[in-house]
């Protein structure tokens, strides 16, 4: 079975970030990352070679696929930051913070924001803090 290539790495965090070449991007990843840090508990490490992750976890398919994951993370993309959330949460208010949280694009298990002032980041906090609390409760 083919290893998973998203891995974590000893890369710096502070090197990766201090090389994103616009400065708005990188202080919003900045910002992020102590952000993701606070709501986590976690510190921020390099999975792969683009995205910052905080925490882990085992996963195991029904297939026999497994590996280990970030529990949540970002990874500022070209035209987007890109962060990866939990797509539902049972019985949590995940509809409900979505409508306040700004402006923003979701895809299946992605939040794709272009600038951090354009959302709130106290419900982004929320989010970020309920998918690293699920991942541990569902793959403890």
């Amino acid at each position: 079975m083919a290893e998973n290539k998203t891995r974590v790495t000893e890369e710096s965090v502070e090197a990766y970030l201090s090389a994103i070449e616009d400065k708005t991007r990188r202080r919003d990843c900045e910002a992020l990352s102590k952000l993701m840090t606070k709501a986590t508990k976690e510190q921020p490490k390099m999975w792969g070679t683009n995205i910052v992750g905080f925490g882990s976890y085992h996963y195991k398919y029904e297939s026999g696929r497994e590996g280990d994951s970030c529990l949540t993370g970002f990874s500022p993309r070209k035209g987007e930051i890109s962060i990866y959330l939990m797509a539902g949460f049972p019985g949590q208010e995940q509809e409900e913070l979505l409508s306040k949280l700004g402006k923003y694009k979701m895809g299946k298990g992605c939040l794709y924001v272009r600038k951090l002032s354009d959302v709130d980041l106290k419900i982004l906090e929320k989010m970020i803090a309920n998918t690293a609390t699920e991942r541990k409760r569902c793959y403890s």
